[in-house]
């Protein structure tokens, strides 16, 4: 499965490297600079969910979790573990590539700036000149570079979690739904796992304050102000 992959990748346009098990895989990620990740929870030696949580000590590339178990804990371990996306074994290779291919858009996002957002700095770092900064309380997030701070702190975000929190930022104290944040931040053209939008904003939690993004009990989240 892992050739195959690599050759339909490869077919477009994509420069693979691949690892027969966890622990060559995180050697290899060690030492050379990657774009993006597709991780298999099965791997042998050290499994998919341990070598993601390696990789989110030191670095926020995107990482694509693949489980033969849609509706198993696999999911929702490999997305505690710090993965942005999953799929399903067996899956077809457009499905992986279109998934790639938004997780890449993510990596490279660069919104414009809300109009008549409020120009503020972050704390203690001056905002860079023509950026817009959107304060929420101890909340500060720099649209043009793409920075957050907590009480004037930097705050590392993946791009998932960056594209969510801008997601919920353009529109403060507005319920957004489920549905609607898997096709906005997610690109789902089709129905996706609610999961990732939950775990995700459990993330966002833990790194901004357990209060800053609220429940709405049957039809999503919101931002407050």
């Amino acid at each position: 499965m892992r050739r195959s992959f690599t050759v339909a990748l490869e077919r477009y346009g994509y420069r693979v490297k691949s690892a027969a098990d966890g622990l060559a895989g995180l050697e290899l990620f060690r030492d050379e600079s990657f774009d993006l990740l597709i991780l298999d929870v099965m791997l042998p030696g050290l499994d998919g969910i341990g070598l993601c949580r390696r990789v989110r000590e030191t670095s926020l590339v995107p990482v694509l979790m693949m489980s033969a178990r849609g509706d198993g804990l696999d999911v929702v371990a490999g997305l505690e573990a710090g993965a942005d996306d999953y799929v399903v074994k067996p899956v077809d290779t457009y499905v992986l590539v279109a998934r790639i291919r938004s997780l890449l858009r993510r990596a490279t996002y660069a919104p414009a700036p809300a109009p008549g957002s409020e120009r503020q700095p972050a704390g203690d770092e001056p905002p860079r000149p023509g950026a817009e900064v959107l304060v929420f309380g101890d909340l500060a997030i720099d649209t043009g570079g793409l920075e957050v701070f907590v009480s004037g702190s930097p705050v590392a975000l993946t791009p998932t979690e960056l594209k969510l929190l801008l997601a919920f930022a353009a529109r403060p104290g507005i319920v957004l739904e489920r549905h609607t944040l898997l096709r906005d931040v997610w690109d789902y053209g089709w129905d996706g796992d609610s999961r990732v939008v939950d775990l995700c904003v459990q993330r966002l939690r833990g790194k901004l304050g357990r209060d800053r993004i609220e429940t709405v009990r049957g039809f999503g989240y919101k931002l407050r102000r």
